[in-house]
């Protein structure tokens, strides 16, 4: 069965869905105001990984991940960029899909915009409103009043006496309390704004990601998950909304993805140790990016490092060249537990290291049929693809990955092929010095030759 770890419970517990069979999973999305980090990189791999493994399980997986396209740092990017809104965020949300798709990332099944939910998310204000759980301030902004949700702070083990002790009420705002948040902010001068019966505004970041997952998944869904930044108050703030409004549990399951370090210390612009997820991609293979973030539980905080992408590389290079070498088959005639012990690691809140662990065993074993040229393994080799597949691994051909493409400063593909020709001239002349120094200078450009009955293949190192 199923297990999964509850932030909400802070334990790990079978999982049940709400409608037997069918599972429904929203996940906060990308605010579009630039191109995506690594850390982004992470949340979109990991609830790919988990939305992959539902479906091979047999659930009907409805998956949505909304997108923020109105928000403080959009307007100030576009006006800083000379540009309108809606061309930057255009912009930015093709280029999230660019990484996406690199990544072998699937889309969502919906993926709802903030500014296409204008009257969901009035209608809701409204509702907070007339439920006395929000005002009308005086500066025309819509707070919602935290003290007045019983079961603030849950979700994080925040205690509201304590948070209106280490709370201020910031110069010009007209809250009530400190601790209250924007629903719907008045519009300034020269700014995007939509009608609404507080006048001309837009919304609240917390308040888009209540109307949007109410419209797609309902009152109440299976999962919700997120980054590491946004239990609180992201979070909490939606539990706030959603159960006031609607009189019902808003979630059963909250998960969240883990930060990522870099070389140990926390990414920041700051510290120089931005990457983007393009930055990254033009110097490591997308399914090496994609193998080094499954490679770590999705709870546990990842460190980036070139000594953890190596790594990466090195584990796939294992995995293709097994691949490589082993002939083509059916997945029949096997009796083996590799795909029960999967499945078990898989179980277990989605352990990615103990099920790249048992991929591991079942290339030693394919290694090994291989060599003694059983009849099994064109089977393994099907095994090991079909599994690898579930973590969205292993799907390119093993000599797209292990020659990878041409890069500056690097020997070329078609400079290879001919040293191999005349390495295979030179061995014909019996000329074994030539063949060796050949041999020897490819590999200082970390190119390796494999020679076999068929010929000669070679592939990248690192």
């Amino acid at each position: 069965m199923l297990q999964i770890h509850n932030t909400l419970t802070k334990s790990k517990s079978p999982f049940t869905p709400l409608e037997k069979g069918k599972i429904r999973m929203y996940v906060c999305g990308i605010t579009v105001y630039d191109y995506c980090h690594i850390g982004h990189a992470r949340v979109m791999v990991c609830f790919d990984l988990i939305t992959r493994y539902l479906r091979y399980r047999g659930w009907d997986v409805t998956y949505v991940r909304n997108i923020t396209d109105v928000d403080d740092k959009i307007i100030k990017r576009a006006a800083e960029n000379g540009e309108p809104v809606d061309a930057l965020t255009e912009r930015m949300i093709a280029a999230m899909h660019e990484d996406e798709d690199r990544l072998g990332v699937l889309r969502p099944d919906m993926e709802p915009r903030a500014t296409g939910h204008m009257g969901d998310i009035i209608d809701m204000v409204q509702i907070l409103i007339d439920k006395g759980y929000a005002y009308v301030a005086g500066n025309g902004d819509v707070y919602y009043r935290v003290e007045k949700f019983e079961h603030y702070g849950r979700l994080t083990n925040k205690v509201v006496e304590e948070l209106r002790a280490g709370a201020r009420v910031e110069v010009g705002e007209a809250k009530e309390s400190p601790l209250d948040f924007v629903l719907w902010k008045a519009a300034k001068a020269g700014e995007v704004s939509w009608e609404s019966p507080w006048g001309p505004g837009r919304p609240g970041w917390h308040i888009e990601c209540s109307a949007m997952s109410k419209c797609c998944l309902g009152d109440t869904f299976d999962i919700h998950g997120g980054g590491p930044d946004l239990p609180f108050p992201h979070h909490e703030n939606e539990i706030a909304q959603s159960e006031a409004a609607n009189g019902k549990t808003f979630v059963n399951y909250w998960m969240h993805a883990g930060p990522v370090r870099v070389n140990q210390e926390k990414m920041s612009k700051s510290l120089g140790n931005f990457f983007t997820i393009r930055d990254v991609l033009q110097v490591y293979n997308a399914e090496v990016v994609r193998y080094f973030l499954s490679s770590v539980h999705y709870r546990s905080y990842i460190d980036y490092s070139e000594e953890s992408l190596r790594e990466a590389r090195q584990a796939l290079e294992r995995f293709y060249q097994a691949l490589r070498d082993a002939p083509q088959g059916e997945e029949t005639g096997l009796d083996n537990d590799y795909e029960a012990r999967f499945q078990q690691a898989m179980d277990d809140d989605f352990s990615t290291p103990r099920a790249l662990a048992v991929l591991f065993d079942l290339v030693t074993e394919l290694n090994k049929a291989v060599r003694e040229q059983s009849a099994t393994a064109g089977a393994l080799a099907a095994q090991l693809k079909r599994l690898g597949g579930v973590l969205g691994l292993l799907q390119q051909t093993p000599e797209a990955f292990l020659q990878g493409e041409d890069r500056a400063g690097e020997v070329t593909a078609a400079e290879i092929e001919l040293q191999i020709q005349a390495r295979n001239q030179a061995r014909k002349d019996r000329d074994f010095a030539e063949a060796d120094r050949i041999r020897d200078t490819l590999a200082e450009q970390g190119v390796i030759l494999k020679d076999s009955r068929e010929g000669t293949s070679w592939y990248r190192e690192g």
